[in-house]
């Protein structure tokens, strides 16, 4: 995500980078927009609440497999205390929907705590599994991003990001920094 922020008539230009596709084993998984593009956003001074929230967008995640496999995954990003790290001050969080493996839907599940489905929100370094074998799976990502009002604040461009990417991982593989 990217975002340009100018004095006089502020404007906010976000978007997100992620991979566009990454093959794990026999598995590749894309998604339909590498980049989230929020506009251009305008400081006005109506603006009464600390937080602006940039809205949702969502995209398609899908993978496939030559064979049938456990399909596990993660987002490797810059992490702050409530998702991933927006420019200095902002955040953005992600969460997989509608998720279907071969056509069948299915919930997630972290690997690294036995139990409880967690209802697709991606944590920071956590994975996420379907815990059901097949060839595809497809699911919405919904994106969520936030910042603090006085990031607006600047006297000439300024650009606010956040990046990262998927990553399909076997349940057991460790986690990449």
């Amino acid at each position: 995500m990217a975002v340009k922020l100018k004095k006089l008539g502020l404007l906010l230009f976000c978007t997100m980078a992620m991979s566009e596709a990454v093959q794990a084993q026999n598995c590749r998984l894309s998604v339909s927009q590498p980049t989230v593009d929020y506009g251009v956003i305008r400081n006005e001074p109506l603006t009464h609440s600390p937080t602006l929230v940039l809205g949702t967008r969502m995209l398609h995640l899908s993978v496939l497999c030559m064979e049938p496999a456990t399909i596990a995954l993660r987002f490797v990003g810059a992490a702050d205390g409530q998702g991933f790290r927006f420019g200095r001050q902002g955040h953005f969080r992600l969460t997989l929907k509608q998720a279907q493996v071969d056509g069948h839907a299915v919930e997630w599940a972290p690997v690294q705590l036995a139990g409880e489905p967690v209802g697709g929100q991606l944590l920071p370094g956590q994975v996420l599994s379907t815990r059901a074998v097949g060839k595809r799976l497809t699911a919405q990502v919904q994106i969520d991003t936030e910042l603090p009002s006085d990031a607006l604040q600047v006297r000439s461009h300024a650009v606010l990001e956040g990046r990262g990417r998927f990553e399909l991982v076997s349940p057991t593989a460790p986690l990449s920094r």
